[in-house]
């Protein structure tokens, strides 16, 4: 084989360092937007940030008592960080380091002063006057049961095979495992009867809350009607019939079956049903430890004269600057290559960050322009949307208006919506035009809200009811668009 040079030109597409943490930083969500930051922020030391979320926070010293010595934010701040420091993101600074500036700003000592004034008239009296209340700890499910035992119960072995039972309930209060098993597991050396286990699981069922212990939805909402106070005789019979025997007769609302197996009429049944509707199928729920996520907006919609204006939240706007010392020693070539290397990166992330959020700005304004009506009107009122509209009115390509879109939320007037809800299908018209697919899923809320509980609207009948208003829309759209709200079939929604 003989071996040669050739020489060939090509065309490629090379994404640069900067094109691509715009990229990133587009489609990140708030939160990962924050951590994002402040992974940056740890690793060069040129960038700083100004909103420093932990510059107002209280202090605590080892014993709980207030440190009245941190560093309040009245207080000037550091050599290297008050002067000739470059802002970004949310303040919207200059790329390049300014010099002979002073951000230090006038001195605000009110919140400082007032927990100032705390600490010195707490200071000569009690220790624990001076000791912020904190907030305790949720009870647990299990710690409640066992409360409770250690009040009823008095002998070891008793109480072991109680505490036996209450660590087999799962977070809702039920024993999942049956009896056996867990007899099955059981030392023999302990000789331990089945009675006794029986009758561990009878006095966790006797506790508070009522219902816990139970081995089926059927036990639990028996045990609790047993227990309710106030309840005639035979409306309880009743009650616990059903529960027991015709438990799923009663949850696909067979009513008439009901009434023929009971031999009642329809108020001796709605009587009974009153009944078992106060009863909790989770009795164990309210003591797990469900933790909140709340969702701050990125814009914010607000009613202008001359029709809705868009505003990015400022709360969720960084401020990053870079730290002037290090860039007037790059300056004066008193510094290392690699710091000039971080403090481009400095830059590079203040600029994408500030057209980060101009980007979310002019696609949400965009958004408002062709969306006025549900402001004023609510989702009836939605007009169809695709992404390609928004595109071509901004000159950005679908895949950055999509980055935008996901995990971006806007506040209004009707409540929080992520940017992507304004976005939708469309159904077509008698008269040729268009509605939006949300736009119908709000009236199907509307038809279902006002209907008639003795005689629901069955699917059928709700696309008729559309088609009246001059939407074409078949009946198996209308059960997909009921299944996505999460409203029960028309079997499920007749009630006495």
């Amino acid at each position: 084989m003989k071996q040669t040079l050739q020489l060939k030109t090509s065309q490629h597409l090379a994404l640069t360092p900067q094109l691509q943490q715009s990229i990133r930083l587009l489609q990140l969500s708030t939160l990962e937007l924050h951590q994002e930051i402040e992974q940056v922020l740890s690793d060069n030391p040129l960038l700083e940030r100004l909103d420093d979320p932990l510059d107002r926070s209280v202090r605590l010293l080892a014993d709980g008592a207030i440190n009245h010595n941190a560093a309040t934010p009245g207080e000037a701040p550091a050599p290297g960080q008050g002067a000739g420091a470059e802002e970004g993101g949310g303040a919207g600074g200059d790329s390049d380091a300014n010099e002979g500036g002073d951000d230090s700003g006038g001195s605000d000592n009110g919140d400082a002063g007032d927990w100032g004034e705390l600490g010195r008239g707490s200071a000569g009296g009690d220790d624990e006057d001076g000791r912020p209340q904190l907030e305790a700890s949720r009870v647990t499910l299990r710690e409640h049961l066992m409360e409770q035992v250690r009040m009823t119960c008095s002998v070891a072995r008793d109480c072991a095979l109680v505490e036996l039972v209450v660590d087999a309930l799962d977070d809702n209060g039920y024993l999942e495992e049956p009896l056996d098993d867990i007899h099955a597991r059981l030392p023999e050396e302990l000789e331990i009867d089945f009675d006794e286990l029986r009758t561990a699981l009878a006095m966790v069922q006797s506790m508070d809350p009522a219902g816990v212990g139970a081995r089926s939805a059927a036990e639990c909402l028996a045990l609790q009607i047993r227990r309710m106070p106030g309840v005639p005789l035979v409306t309880r019979r009743m009650a616990l019939t059903i529960v027991e025997k015709y438990l799923t007769w009663f949850a696909q609302r067979e009513f008439n079956k009901l009434k023929k197996a009971l031999d009642c009429d329809d108020e001796d049944l709605r009587e009974a049903q009153a009944v078992i509707r106060q009863c909790n199928p989770h009795p164990g729920a309210a003591y797990a430890a469900n933790v909140s996520d709340y969702v701050v907006p990125d814009v914010i919609v607000r009613r202008a004269k001359d029709g809705w204006s868009v505003q990015l939240n400022p709360d969720v706007m960084p401020r990053l600057r870079v730290n002037s010392l290090y860039a007037q020693a790059l300056k004066q070539g008193k510094s290392e290559s690699q710091l000039g290397a971080q403090l481009q990166e400095a830059k590079w992330l203040i600029k994408n960050m500030r057209q980060r959020f101009d980007t979310i700005l002019r696609v949400a304004q965009a958004i408002v322009d062709r969306q006025r009506n549900f402001f004023s009107h609510g989702a009836v009122a939605m007009r169809p949307l695709v992404l390609r509209e928004i595109a071509d009115t901004l000159g950005l390509h679908e895949s950055t208006i999509s980055r935008v879109t996901t995990q971006k939320y806007m506040l209004t007037p009707h409540g929080m919506f992520e940017l992507k809800y304004f976005f939708g299908s469309h159904v077509a018209t008698e008269a040729g035009g268009e509605a939006s697919s949300t736009a119908i899923r709000a009236l199907i809320v509307q038809l279902t809200g006002a209907e008639d509980p003795k005689n629901p609207l069955s699917d059928s009948k709700i696309a008729e009811m559309l088609g009246e208003q001059g939407m074409v829309i078949a009946r198996r759209t209308v059960a997909k668009y009921r299944e996505a709200l999460k409203i029960p079939p028309v079997s499920l929604r007749k009630s006495l």
